[in-house]
């Protein structure tokens, strides 16, 4: 403590720490038992970081309910180092992220590719590409996402960035991609996402163009702890992963992935 501010020392911070996973463990209780009250049979609770495709998402679900309606799926939008910490402390039985950063203990498994897209503004200079030139995307403002929130579509899209040697001007950081979009239609500056995400907000206002030198596919990974998981841990991961697509996935992964 100073005469101009308080804060926690190094053990009031362990302290924190501990009392929030405390906390998140005492509220996890009460949702199983809550859940189990409502007549379901099981509960599978999945961490989502860096936003996930509506209609991928959707048809996930969908599935579940139909296969397997007693089992409750829990979701819960997190960042990635809370998706991690939330998986190594049993907060989590699963987990949808865009890096494969987890350390020791987890596995990443790549499950879903989408085309890297710019997001152009109508009525601008660009459109007059098909396919946009990465050296000239650069030469506008960005309107990029905020560094904690999408932290691993932050990596996989900074290995892109990283191959132009322009300085580049951020216009702004946002932490949704709902404020992305609009500050785009409102002409602050140019953004990156998956087409499937743009696609999926239906902005009649931006348009998304594929990159033309460098072009490049965002990967999502499905991330879970080591070991064998569970029965009804295995059948969603079969939802997630259809036994006709793992064959391939090693393949898709070497050609398409950028992370």
């Amino acid at each position: 403590r100073t005469t101009r501010r308080t804060r926690l020392t190094w053990a009031g911070q362990v302290l924190l720490e501990e009392a929030r996973r405390i906390m998140a463990v005492v509220d996890q209780a009460k949702a199983s038992v809550k859940s189990a009250a409502a007549g379901y049979r099981g509960r599978i609770r999945v961490g989502l970081s860096d936003g996930i495709p509506q209609t991928r998402l959707a048809a996930l679900l969908a599935q579940c309910r139909e296969e397997e309606p007693e089992v409750e799926i829990c979701l819960t939008e997190v960042s990635f180092s809370e998706l991690v910490r939330g998986l190594n402390d049993d907060l989590f039985d699963i987990g949808l992220a865009q890096s494969a950063e987890v350390g020791d203990g987890l596995v990443a498994e790549p499950i879903w590719f989408d085309p890297l897209v710019v997001a152009v503004p109508t009525r601008h200079p660009l459109l007059s590409y098909r396919r946009v030139p990465l050296d000239e995307v650069v030469r506008y403002p960005l309107v990029l996402c905020d560094l904690q929130v999408c932290e691993g579509f932050w990596q996989q899209l900074q290995r892109v960035l990283g191959t132009v040697n322009t300085r580049l001007t951020i216009a702004d950081r946002v932490p949704t991609l709902d404020l992305m979009m609009a500050l785009v239609a409102a002409g602050y500056g140019l953004g990156f996402s998956s087409l499937a995400k743009i696609t999926g907000l239906n902005n009649p206002d931006v348009v998304a163009r594929p990159l033309a030198d460098c072009p490049a596919m965002l990967t999502t990974y499905l991330v879970r702890r080591e070991g064998e998981p569970s029965e009804q841990l295995g059948r969603f991961i079969g939802r997630v992963i259809p036994a006709d697509d793992q064959s391939c996935l090693d393949g898709q992964a070497q050609r398409l992935e950028i992370a």
